[in-house]
């Protein structure tokens, strides 16, 4: 395991590589289950609308979640065995059980990762929130439940027959009780004109106010230390008794400013005596009972609390304008993840994002001074983050899982064939993989035009991805046949080595062209990633974004 680096494939396969407890922190926004359509929809072949691998957000009962299901029945030890067969009794075979044993494995690998002083957030809708945090308690321990914050975006979703919905959850657990916690740095500075309410009083120290240095007795009988008189004061007599700081950030501060080793002194009327002896008691010229100083040396501003309001009206967001947003979908900003990090993760920690998306949880990590890790099942997102997130920051990392030459497309290839067919129709900007990893009808990815074709009212350019050593040629005619019966305009062959048949060259040169504008591009073309590795393109008109619809405004990477 690295740090400061990216992980190509799925988060559950790198996880299960690396050693127990080497994360501080785990910051996770997988897929919600919340059944919108975040992808673009490039035509319904059968009947059944295209996905786009890496995006999607919904979520099937099929051939994997069976044998995720079945493994964990099976695992009568397992700690989340009987949440998952709650769930089935609950649910029945559906798709959101399906996300949720998907979550429930690699939420066991993520509590692995942290260090005993550790701490995770996952971020989900209300969809799903409810499962997930049943889920969260079994993992992790209700006893280390921390929050449930509420993010507030800016806008809220327009949605017909229901309340807009306008916030997302971020559940918060720790590991174990000696988690790292920093409340300074996640809260927010008073400004002087809180502060100057907050202290109304000043002496030589500085800025103060008088607080209360005494609690209800709650029925407590005289005789201990907290009940019996002070100098002159008798609280007890008042339905009182004495209450001074033992820890806390104030102690701290008492300690370090005034008294060294206040806070280990065990007498109750021994801390008053040293109290009084630094002048941190107030003695009211009028008033029952003496209060003890506190300073707004030692406000550590407002702590963090568990609703995050996201300021209206940003304008360093929008790209159009300049900012952050990539067009990417459930992409968040920065600055929410910058609050979240340095409240649970020390400056020397390693943060960990399995679901790395666009990169918002990376970038701010490197902003705030931490390591970090990010995990991506979609090449397009590490192509998005290399590009447009590290390139204008001047950001170097190491991506692993990518395949850097010829050679290691092979063995992607032969280890991985899905994540080998997602990379390969990415390396072709425009052309976004297809998420169904079986049964996908001969299409591995799909792509639209930007320009209408002279020869047919079809944008839609398909891609079919063969990752075998040695070429087929009834292979091509099958994806020859998916060109007609999707009636794509374009459709591109990508092989790993380049194909040498003159026959399947014929054959593929035999389905004629189609012009856009004043250009004219071969229907179906033949490429490969030797090609790629070796600076040739196939050659296709302007694409749109497949996420925002958009022309394509970077190269070919």
């Amino acid at each position: 395991m690295e740090s400061n680096a990216l992980y190509y494939g799925d988060c559950l396969d790198w996880m299960e590589e690396w050693p127990d407890e080497s994360v501080d922190l785990i910051y996770l926004d997988p897929p919600f289950n919340s059944n919108a359509q975040y992808n673009i929809l490039f035509g319904k072949g059968n009947g059944t609308p295209a996905q786009v691998r890496g995006f999607t957000d919904t979520w099937k009962w099929d051939e994997a979640a069976v044998e995720r299901m079945t493994r964990l029945e099976n695992a009568i030890e397992h700690p989340l065995h009987d949440a998952v067969a709650g769930f089935k009794l609950q649910l029945g075979q559906s798709g959101m059980l399906a996300y949720l044993t998907y979550m429930a494995e690699r939420l066991l690998e993520a509590r692995r990762l942290l260090k005993p002083t550790g701490s995770i957030y996952l971020h989900c809708d209300d969809t799903a929130s409810h499962y997930l945090k049943v889920l969260m308690d079994a993992t992790f321990g209700p006893q280390h439940y921390r929050n449930d914050i509420t993010w507030r975006r800016a806008t809220a979703h327009n949605d017909a027959k229901r309340f807009g919905r306008i916030v997302d959850h971020i559940l918060f657990y720790v590991k174990t009780d000696r988690a790292y916690w920093d409340e300074t740095a996640g809260g927010a500075s008073k400004t002087e004109e809180e502060l100057r309410k907050a202290y109304p009083s000043t002496d030589e120290l500085g800025r103060y106010r008088s607080d209360n240095i005494s609690g209800p007795s709650h029925g407590a009988e005289r005789g201990s230390p907290s009940t019996l008189p002070w100098r002159e004061y008798d609280v007890y007599e008042l339905g009182r008794h004495w209450a001074v700081p033992k820890t806390g950030s104030y102690a701290e501060y008492i300690e370090r400013n005034f008294i060294p080793g206040y806070r280990s002194i065990e007498d109750i009327h021994e801390r008053l005596d040293a109290l009084d002896e630094a002048g941190l008691i107030h003695h009211p010229k009028a008033g029952r009972w003496p209060g003890l100083k506190r300073y707004a040396d030692a406000d550590l501003g407002k702590p963090p609390q568990n609703l995050i309001l996201e300021p209206t009206g940003f304008t360093n967001y929008n790209s159009r304008r300049g900012g952050e947003y990539l067009g990417y979908p459930t992409q968040k900003r920065v600055g929410l993840i910058e609050k979240l990090i340095p409240v649970a993760c020390p400056p020397d920690g390693i943060v960990l994002d399995p679901f790395c998306g666009c990169g918002t949880t990376v970038v701010a990590a490197h902003n705030l001074g931490r390591r970090w890790i990010g995990i991506d099942i979609s090449a397009t997102a590490i192509d998005i983050i290399q590009e447009h997130r590290f390139k204008p920051l001047g950001i170097e990392s190491e991506t692993y899982g990518i395949p850097q030459d010829l050679a290691s497309a092979r063995k992607l290839a032969a280890e991985r064939p899905f994540d080998f067919e997602a990379w390969a129709v990415t390396r072709i900007p425009g052309m976004a993989p297809n998420e169904r990893k079986r049964g996908d009808h001969g299409i591995d990815g799909r792509g639209s035009m930007l320009g209408k074709p002279e020869d047919t009212s079809s944008k839609l350019v398909l891609a079919q991805v063969k990752g075998g050593r040695s070429f087929q040629l009834g292979s091509l005619r099958d994806f020859l046949h998916v060109v007609e019966r999707e009636n794509a305009a374009l459709g591109v062959y990508i092989t790993v080595d380049s194909v040498k048949s003159g026959e399947a060259r014929a054959e593929a040169r035999a389905k004629g062209t189609v012009s856009v504008g004043a250009s004219v591009f071969p229907r179906v073309q033949l490429w490969s990633i030797s090609d790629f590795f070796e600076g040739r393109w196939p050659n296709l008109p302007t694409l749109t974004n497949p996420y925002t619809g958009k022309p394509i405004q970077s190269t070919l990477i």
